[in-house]
């Protein structure tokens, strides 16, 4: 017989937290199959012009997804007109963003990513800081008519603004699947609005050394342990759960990524080395703010006048206040 050691002891102790701990984690509501096929072809072409980097895109995904509409989602995909533009040669600047008032950036196959949500609690004005997470909150979403079990996303994480522009929330799973992406590479999936590029999941555990084992990146956000301390009518009371993102805060080194959902190092892409995002398979899922400047062509009323990325939106929905409407990098591919 096995008697406990001190060292089995601090094993057992150490296992049952990780197990604790993961039945604690916040978990979203279902993803819908993605067992359809798109409407359309997919059609994309990303070209060097000068110092930009043009992305024009009809944003038809090139996996399948889910029926749209569907319970949760009332929009039906269609074709858009992206002229996206990001700089070559992107800048790192001093200090963070707020919350986004554009698509954070583009997938390789022209599908945007914009993780944002334009539900707010209560079906409060738009202008609250209180706004659900699209992968994580399973209440009731503040939208009219309101949204009793998540926003419809399927198994990319993926939906559609009442446009018919279907964007990611999270990891494009089926397009990472179609790129080859596992443990065994780094996966270029995409650029951010300022021009960085965007990887999924993994990164060389030493971020200089090419040489070094793929690591899967740790976001360094975690839920918050102090009571919201909301009024329960314009702000949410309770523990932290995950269905907001003020329900997160940022740790320093409780991760390996930054404030921004990156870091700097060497990539197959980058041989000599970029500041570059990792997308992860916890919140933020897609990083939220950008350590460069943001190309304008992402704003929303640059990618579409009629547009509502960032929710669900749609006829009826109580909007309330709306936020204000060269050769490549050393080492870059051309």
């Amino acid at each position: 017989m096995l008697f406990p050691t001190p060292m089995n002891s601090s094993l057992l102790i150490l296992l049952t937290a990780v197990s604790l701990a993961a039945a604690d984690a916040p978990k979203g509501p279902p993803l819908k199959e993605a067992d359809a096929k798109p409407p359309g072809q997919n059609r994309v072409t990303i070209t060097v012009k000068g110092d930009k980097r043009v992305i024009e895109s009809n944003g038809i995904p090139d996996h399948k997804v889910a029926t749209f509409p569907n319970r949760g989602n009332p929009n039906a995909i269609s074709e858009q007109k992206y002229r996206l533009e990001v700089p070559v040669r992107p800048a790192l600047r001093e200090g963070a963003t707020g919350r986004m008032m554009s698509a954070w950036g583009v997938a390789l196959n022209g599908v945007v990513f914009d993780p944002g949500t334009a539900e707010v609690y209560n079906d409060g004005d738009r202008s609250s800081p209180w706004h659900y997470e699209a992968l994580m909150s399973n209440t009731e979403m503040g939208t009219t008519p309101k949204i009793k079990v998540g926003l419809g996303l399927d198994q990319n994480h993926g939906h559609v603004q009442p446009n018919g522009a279907y964007h990611y929330h999270g990891l494009p799973t089926l397009l990472i699947e179609r790129l080859g992406g596992d443990d065994k590479k780094m996966t270029h999936v995409g650029w951010a609005a300022d021009g960085f590029p965007v990887y999924a999941i993994y990164a060389f555990a030493k971020s200089e050394d090419p040489k070094s084992e793929l690591k899967k990146m740790k976001s360094s956000y975690r839920l918050k342990t102090a009571d919201r301390g909301g009024d329960g009518k314009e702000t949410p009371t309770g523990k932290p759960d995950g269905s907001f993102g003020l329900d997160f805060e940022y740790v320093a080194g409780h991760g390996d990524l930054d404030e921004f959902g990156g870091r700097s190092g060497v990539t197959p892409e980058f041989p000599k080395g970029t500041y570059y995002y990792v997308m992860t398979e916890e919140y933020p899922f897609i990083p939220r703010k950008h350590k460069g400047t943001p190309d304008p062509s992402f704003s929303k009323q640059a990618m579409d006048p009629h547009a509502n990325l960032g929710g669900q939106g749609g006829p009826g929905a109580k909007g309330g206040k709306k936020g204000k409407k060269g050769p490549p990098p050393e080492g870059a591919p051309k």
